[in-house]
């Protein structure tokens, strides 16, 4: 402040009173509230970075908050100069009024000197004129304390808002200092956040080749169709052989449904449906909801490995997908499904695969068909299915697109399996636990004589479910294969190591007690086990991936793209 202006204010005290005076508005509650959220968030932030490895979305959650306070500084930066550019023309006007300060005190003084009431009793003529010059003089005077303390006011006020203004920005220098610093923090956990993040999305997503290898081979990489024989059921993968033959306590996966992807004619649902009495077009309408069309068929098609033939005279003979000795009504459905299979790329000029990927022909029966066989073949030359890719597989589980149950009443419910067209075909894939190499009842078994499980295995493969889904963080989830590595190969984790990993994340289970399976239309929905841990509810799905990565020997659920299984325990 200026020596004058010093002066004369401590003159004004002397001479007024002055009370509590107020306060222009300032933004001391609102820096008091963003040093809060400061702590606030310094506190939220550390718990984050404490953490094991922080979700994005609550770093995203950090960034908006510090991003908000940061504008609101910005806010309450622009104030302060407004604030502080006010406060200096405060100043220069009260260097203007100086002179106007000096001669009031100075009057004020005088005043108060000469115009004593008893100089001007004295000097009166009568106690008319000493009232009115009384008057004047109180009103003069009054006049010039009011200038006075108007100003001292003015210059009160500027002080106390210069002081309040340095405090502030005090502590916004400390505020400015504090985002700074948690912005940096921040950056360095959102990095390592993201890259956390792309490493388990590789993981979970992606896998390994080794793990991908393995999904392919047992979860339906391949379509299993009944080819022109049939083939024998493994006893001890059936239902019969568990009950019979398992030791108590055991467990084992029992698939609805072979190698399928679940769309189009079901084979022995067409056997089922056949020996019910249906015809072909009935039989086709059910799984494609269409009926045959006449179309000109004839001229050749390219096979692969096979070069150009005709395609109803040689290709279609040697289509080798369902046994001859099945009803006549059975084969015609499946010619007529293979003919307009084979159509489309007979009409684009493209060549067709001779295996599974397309549909399998066999040369040597090309040469010598079936009678019956070529004689469905026959019966129904020309006729296609349009506007339907013409899928098939041996054995659905009885819930095939876009039928639905492929029941005899069309309804699902707990006992759908006695009513399955499949199951009364006989079909030795409807309901089977898998442990062979492929769908041959001869394949290789990586040396397990069974399917079963013990109460341990089963608890394995929970244990591989929390590691694969728990939310877990440490785990080196591309380590979830078989224990089984004369098969497969790799690096698995041992039992006892993933029972250790798994616990922090809900698994750690040594034992199973129970287990049962919540279906729901058609697909499988959660997996319920009773283990030494207590209940543990598991996703189906989810469940049977971990089933198929983690199962020793080549023990699968293989049906590709869904789960539709149930968990059986003696």
């Amino acid at each position: 402040m200026p020596k004058f202006l010093r002066y004369l204010f401590s003159i004004v005290i002397v001479i007024i009173s002055i009370s509590t005076l107020p306060i222009t508005k300032t933004y001391s509650d609102e820096l008091d509230d963003l040093n809060k959220q400061i702590s606030d968030l310094t506190s939220a932030l550390n718990q984050s970075v404490a953490a094991t490895k922080p979700l994005e979305s609550q770093l995203n959650a950090l960034e908006s908050q510090i991003s908000g306070i940061k504008n609101r500084v910005s806010f309450v930066e622009q104030e302060m100069i407004v604030k502080k550019n006010n406060i200096e023309k405060g100043y220069k006007n009260m260097a203007a009024k100086e002179k106007i300060l000096n001669q009031t005190v100075r009057n004020y003084y005088i005043k108060s000197y000469y115009n004593s009431p008893l100089s001007l009793f004295l000097s009166s003529n009568n106690a008319s004129d000493i009232t009115r010059i009384l008057a004047y003089q109180r009103a003069k005077t009054n006049q010039d304390k009011e200038i006075i303390t108007n100003i001292a006011l003015t210059l009160t006020d500027l002080e106390e808002r210069k002081d309040q203004l340095e405090k502030e920005q005090k502590k916004l220098i400390g505020i400015k200092s504090s985002l700074d610093e948690q912005s940096s923090k921040l950056d360095g956990v959102i990095k390592g956040a993201k890259a956390y993040q792309a490493q388990v999305s590789s993981e979970l997503a992606a896998l390994t080749a080794k793990q991908n290898e393995i999904l392919s081979a047992r979860s339906g990489g391949f379509t299993a169709t009944m080819g022109d024989s049939d083939l024998a059921d493994d006893y001890n993968a059936s239902i019969k052989g568990f009950r019979d033959s398992a030791p108590g306590g055991s467990f084992a996966a029992f698939s609805f449904g072979a190698y399928t992807h679940r769309k189009g004619l079901s084979q022995y649902g067409a056997l089922g449906r056949a020996n019910a009495g249906q015809d072909y077009k009935t039989i086709l309408k059910a799984y494609y909801g269409k009926e045959p069309v006449s179309k000109d068929t004839g001229g050749d098609i390219s096979v692969s490995g096979y070069g150009s033939m005709s395609f109803e005279d040689q290709y279609l003979l040697g289509i080798a997908e369902m046994p001859s000795s099945w009803p006549r009504e059975a084969l015609k459905a499946q010619a007529i499904a293979a003919r307009t299979y084979a159509y489309r790329y007979k009409s684009q000029g493209q060549e067709i695969c001779a295996t599974e990927s397309c549909q399998v022909y066999n040369s040597g029966k090309a040469s010598n068909p079936p009678e019956a066989w070529r004689q469905a073949v026959q019966d129904t030359r020309g006729q296609v299915l349009e506007d339907v890719v013409t899928y098939f597989s041996s054995t659905t589980g009885g819930y095939v697109s876009p039928l639905g149950w492929d029941t005899t009443d069309g309804s699902g419910g707990s006992s759908f399996s006695e009513r399955a067209y499949e199951k009364l075909a006989g079909s030795p894939w409807f309901y089977k636990s898998w442990y062979r190499k492929g769908y041959s009842s001869s394949g290789d078994s990586c040396g397990r004589a069974n399917p079963w499980l013990n109460s341990s295995e089963m608890a394995d493969l929970i244990n591989a479910y929390y590691v694969m889904y728990g939310g877990g963080s440490g785990a080196d989830t591309g380590r979830v294969t078989p224990v089984t590595t004369s098969c497969w190969g790799g690096n698995p984790y041992s039992m006892d190591e993933l029972r250790s990993i798994s616990s922090s994340y809900g698994g750690g289970i040594s034992s199973v007690s129970g287990a049962s399976v919540i279906q729901g239309n058609g697909s499988s929905n959660e997996v319920v086990f009773q283990t030494d841990k207590g209940e543990k509810r598991l996703n189906a799905g989810n469940f049977k991936t971990a089933f198929n990565l983690r199962a020793p020997g080549y023990m699968s659920i293989p049906q590709s793209g869904f789960a539709f299984f149930n968990i059986e325990h003696k």
